[in-house]
């Protein structure tokens, strides 16, 4: 049978089986045409790092360090910019809807002559700046303050050296100012997040004096006013990194007072707390005091371990509570994971589509009801209900959304990446 007509037959299956969810979907009040749309809207930031173990590609060989540390081997990494373009490129063929891209300072074309992070400008980023607007995708950034010598003690903008937390407040500096630059060329809103690795391994006799310095050094940072059109600011907590496990300055009591003080934006990392903290309940306490906050999607196991995002009870939770608490415009969705002992593309792929797939489930379940049993005190019928929807028929509605997207259903997709993987990642060594 040709392959068009196998293909119009799984079509035609797909829609049927759409039909009858749709119809099981209305008895409960909800209208997945309406989830289709807005989860058509929602543009989830895709980060860079997969692609290459987070190598970067101004200093070939460097070690990560910073709490930063990359396993497996698996072949096809990305060489290149080009390659990993190409890569993403590929990704987006799979993944349904219009994201973004997230992008490391780190990740600078340095196009023969060495130009440091202090002195970093637009210059270093006019290719991936063209690459996006060619496809007509928005770009997000990072600072980095990881893989560098100036990472002295495992410390930067903490340091008690004036001379080393100058040189990563100028760094914070100029990436603030390429944020600005690629929001403005792009015409979609940049956002520009900070992390830093600092932090004690054993207890420390002085906790005060780090962050005292933090605080002194992120106002530096943060004292040219951007215009919010073209870059909005972000900062990123963490409970602990290797080598910094028992304090870190930067932590969340820490970037919440600072993120409301002085009106930027807090990233939440659903790997920088706890093992068996979870982020999906601080959105809504964040989101009482900030118009917007940002996510670094992720998944721990035992630890920050940045394992590829799986469709767990937590993703659902994350999604639920931006979908259900009416968030969809005030939280950046954003990924963070590298995993290098799988094919990295599909690695993209999975973590991106469980992403896009818990947002639909948060989209379809039938929330109006649940949250009138709720108001009505009747908690027994909320109960029952919210366990019933586990069981609806969500699988059809996915799958359709994806054939309106034009990106293969259900497991089709692994097909495309390892033909990807064939023709293009095998030949890499």
């Amino acid at each position: 049978m040709p392959n068009r007509t196998l293909k119009t037959i799984k079509f035609r299956n797909i829609d049927r089986a759409y039909q009858l969810a749709k119809e099981r979907y209305a008895s409960l009040g909800v209208d997945t045409e309406k989830a289709l749309k807005q989860l058509a809207r929602i543009s989830i930031s895709i980060h860079c790092w997969q692609g290459d173990d987070v190598g970067g590609f101004e200093n070939a060989g460097q070690a990560l360090g910073g709490g930063l540390a990359v396993t497996g081997n698996y072949p096809g990494k990305a060489r290149t910019p080009y390659e990993l373009r190409a890569d993403f490129e590929q990704v987006m063929s799979l993944v349904p809807g219009r994201h973004r891209f997230n992008l490391h300072a780190s990740y600078a074309e340095m196009d023969g002559k060495k130009v440091e992070r202090d002195e970093l400008t637009a210059g270093q980023f006019k290719n991936w700046i063209a690459w996006a607007k060619s496809l007509g995708i928005g770009l997000d950034f990072n600072q980095t303050y990881f893989a560098h010598p100036k990472v002295v003690g495992g410390v930067t903008l903490t340091s008690r050296d004036a001379g080393t937390r100058q040189f990563w407040i100028e760094h914070g500096i100029r990436c603030r100012e390429i944020g600005a630059a690629i929001g403005k060329t792009l015409g979609k809103t940049c956002l520009t997040n900070l992390w830093i690795p600092d932090g004690t391994k054993d207890t420390p006799a002085d906790r005060r004096g780090p962050r005292e310095r933090l605080l002194e050094s992120l106002d530096a940072i943060f004292k040219k006013r951007i215009d919010r059109k073209y870059n909005v600011d972000s900062v990123e907590p963490k409970l602990f990194g290797i080598g910094a496990e028992s304090y870190t300055p930067g932590s969340h009591e820490f970037y919440l007072g600072y993120a409301v003080s002085r009106k930027i934006l807090l990233t939440l990392d659903a790997g920088h707390y706890h093992p068996t903290e979870g982020i999906a309940d601080k959105i809504s306490s964040v989101l009482c005091y900030l118009p917007e906050m940002a996510l670094h999607v992720s998944r721990g196991v035992r630890w920050d371990s940045d394992h590829v995002v799986t469709l767990t009870d937590e993703l659902q939770a994350i999604a639920q509570e931006i979908v259900w608490g009416g968030y969809i415009d005030r939280v950046r969705i954003g990924l963070d994971y590298f995993d290098a002992s799988i094919n990295r593309v599909a690695a993209w792929v999975i973590g991106a589509r469980n992403m896009v797939r818990a947002l639909l489930l948060a989209l379809v379940a039938p929330i109006e009801q649940l949250k009138q049993f709720e108001a009505e005190g009747d908690f027994t019928s909320r109960l029952a209900l919210m366990e019933d929807a586990k069981t609806l028929p969500f699988g059809a509605v996915w799958d359709y959304y994806c054939g309106q997207k034009g990106v293969p259903a259900g497991e089709t997709w692994l097909a495309e990446a390892k033909r990807y993987e064939e023709t293009v990642l095998s030949w890499r060594v």
